[in-house]
């Protein structure tokens, strides 16, 4: 027998078991990378059970079972969580609770907490991820959770799943009118929940801080960082420019660069005033910025930006390092426009005793790097060049030194400078940059590491340059007198394609990767990917990131001059009851489709099936009469005499009072007294 056969065969109860159980796993599912591995577990475990119950038809176990269950999972989520209060504690504790439920399935009521459940799960999804794949996965949960909803109102026979299907998605698209309308109009509120963690780490992306040759090999995340489209379309930067900028950090222990600290006697107004002696030349380039949500303060833009980007509800400022900042971190998508000049100069252009501090190393540091640093001072033709004269033999030793620009560098020792020059001579972008900077410092010049992205990919379907967090880059500034400081990415030095001609290192291919490689072309594989990406952006622009400032600006285009939240409640208002009108004139019309003496015909038949006498729909109010009679005496007489009238009305000819005798007879069935219940025939 196969299998669909089998579930054919099995009794509705536990057919429809079975399909709740799929419908509960596939909403839990997308949460197990969260979920605490005992959780998911359990979850697992639980519903695997209840399975076989059902498949088995055997039965339920103890409530002291339950019991004990409930108790070992609220220890486990104190014991992970330290609180079964917050949001990751609250999701353990409603997966476990869903899925103890599901072995307490006795009555309806418990199968409708247990649909309740399922979709206060579904929403949590989005306490983690609000991705087009996400609402994807959840709408089909939805559907699936109505589907069951309504087949469990369907107490009798063994109604055809998809029968409850297709009464699922017609509420479903009867209620999407509602919701487009709650979505546009209803006012945009921040979220109430807290958003993960930073979860990086031996990963590329950006950080608040470079710690150098602690990570052995770096993992390529081609997760999206931001989106950028040009005002103007026919824009073409080069590659080599496309320089985003993030944290500046100039403070180095001997392994790990930090940023200065913001002092405790700097407001954020004194910070702002604070000189970033930025001079800009020719027209800027107008662009926007979609910037995915990564729980930090920063606004990543193309260097250099002077125009503060105006967003809605933050407080936004520029550090003298040229750095844009937020007032609170980004924990969800933004999306802004500024413009930027790729032409431009910063900083002071003459010495300052601020600078002294930017040629500062840790000391005994790095010892062979302070040696070839004095080789270099003591070389007349260097020396009189200067510090630019310095840079370029940098940089030429890179090129022609045999390094390597690799993903798999190794775990560095102490002296980091020392290893990438003489020893290992292979890294990434953050050890390249680092031994160059620690370099330029033992020259006695002022230098500084700026991480942030570098390149991108322009999508030709929807025009928009993608960057990824594998586009994280490290780069360095010099100070040179009266230059200031001067952007130098010695990573191009050694490997120029993965700055000029943004060629990226690529990460070993999976399993999966290499099968799905034998079935289609890269070329394929890079369409299909652009499409998915310019649907998931639209998502973004359209969905996500459909702010309080777009539904002013939908009022305006519908014709308020300066509308504000209390326009918006108006319009909401006047949705709703729009809505309830026209439910109620549907309602009517409905009713009037159907034979009113039909309906009276139904009640007469209902009241006698409560008082036990049942009978078929198809029974004439003469047989009812009859039967009423035979089965009740003179206790009926009352109800049969009613019944012989409403067929008299049936049948007699078109008057005038016709209308007034239906009312009449309908105000009749309300007062009239029915046999007392008995036993069903």
């Amino acid at each position: 027998m196969s299998l669909r056969q089998t579930l054919a065969s099995l009794p509705r109860e536990a057919r429809d078991t079975l399909f709740t159980l799929v419908v509960i796993a596939w909403v839990i599912a997308p949460q197990t990378d969260v979920l605490p591995l005992w959780t998911s577990g359990l979850a697992a475990g639980l519903l695997l059970w209840r399975g076989g119950l059902a498949w088995t038809g055997r039965p339920l176990p103890s409530p002291w079972l339950l019991r004990l269950l409930l108790v070992l999972a609220v220890a486990g989520t104190l014991l992970t969580h330290r609180t079964i209060l917050g949001r990751d504690a609250g999701l353990t504790l409603i997966v476990s609770l869903l899925a103890l439920k599901t072995l307490e399935t006795r009555a309806r009521r418990d199968a409708f907490v247990i649909f309740f459940l399922g979709f206060f799960t579904m929403l949590s999804n989005f306490f983690y991820s609000q991705s087009l794949l996400t609402a994807a996965a959840m709408l089909i949960a939805l559907l699936g959770l109505l589907t069951a909803l309504v087949n469990a109102h369907v107490p009798v026979g063994r109604p055809p799943l998809t029968q409850s299907l297709r009464t699922a998605a017609t509420l479903a698209l009867l209620g999407a009118p509602i919701m487009a309308a709650l979505f546009m109009f209803f006012p945009r509120m921040a979220p109430l929940w807290g958003m993960p963690g930073d979860t990086l780490a031996g990963r590329s992306g950006l950080s608040g801080s470079m710690r150098v040759g602690s990570i052995a090999e770096l993992a390529l995340d081609e997760r999206i960082a931001l989106r950028l489209r040009f005002d103007d379309p026919k824009t073409n930067l080069p590659q080599s420019m496309l320089y985003f900028r993030g944290p500046v950090l100039s403070s180095f222990d001997g392994r790990e660069w930090l940023a200065d600290p913001v002092r405790d006697d700097s407001s954020a107004t004194s910070r702002m005033g604070l000189p970033a002696n930025l001079e800009v030349q020719g027209e800027p380039l107008r662009y926007e910025v979609t910037l995915e949500a990564h729980q930090r303060p920063w606004l990543l833009m193309l260097e250099a930006s002077r125009l503060k980007p105006e967003i809605p509800g933050m407080f936004v400022f520029m550090t003298q390092d040229l750095q844009w900042l937020t007032s609170r971190p980004i924990t969800d998508v933004l999306r802004f426009n500024t413009e930027s000049h790729p032409q431009f100069r910063h900083g002071p252009t003459t010495a300052t005793p601020q600078l002294r501090a930017l040629t500062r190393l840790p000391q005994g540091s790095n010892p062979r790097t302070l040696e070839l640093a004095r080789q270099m001072q003591a070389d007349p033709r260097l020396a009189a060049g200067g510090p630019q004269a310095y840079i370029d033999d940098a940089l030429q030793r890179l090129r022609t030194g045999g390094y390597t620009y690799t993903l798999e560098p190794g775990v560095y020792g102490e002296h980091t400078a020392d290893e990438f020059w003489f020893d290992r001579k292979a890294g990434f972008c953050e050890h390249i940059a680092s031994s160059f900077v620690v370099l330029m410092r033992a020259l006695g010049v002022p230098a500084r590491i700026v991480t942030g992205y570098q390149g991108g990919e322009r999508n030709a379907i929807d025009g928009y340059w993608t960057v990824r967090q594998s586009d994280a880059h490290a780069w360095s500034e010099v100070w040179i007198e009266g230059r200031g400081w001067v952007r130098v990415d010695p990573t191009g030095a050694v490997s120029p394609g993965r700055v000029g001609q943004f060629q990226r290192l690529q990460a070993p291919r999976g399993v999966l990767a290499n099968a799905m490689g034998t079935v289609m072309s890269p070329d394929m594989a890079q369409r299909l990917r652009a499409v998915w990406e310019a649907a998931n952006n639209r998502w973004n622009q359209w969905v996500l990131n459909y702010t309080q400032s777009r539904q002013l600006d939908l009022l305006r285009a519908l014709g308020f001059n300066a509308p504000d939240w209390q326009d918006l409640a108006r319009v909401l208002a006047g949705l709703v009851v729009a809505t309830a009108v026209g439910g109620a004139l549907w309602t009517l019309w409905e009713r009037l489709q159907h034979d009113p003496w039909l309906r009276l015909l139904a009640q007469a038949r209902a009241r006698l099936a409560r008082a036990g006498l049942q009978l078929p729909a198809s029974s004439p109010p003469r047989t009812l009469a009859e039967q009423a009679r035979a089965r009740f005496g003179s206790e009926a007489d009352d109800a049969a005499a009613w019944l012989l009238r409403l067929e008299q009305w049936r049948y007699a000819p078109e008057t005038p009072s016709r209308g007034l005798a239906l009312g009449q007879l309908r105000r009749e069935l309300r007062q009239l007294r029915w046999p007392a219940p008995g036993p069903s025939t």
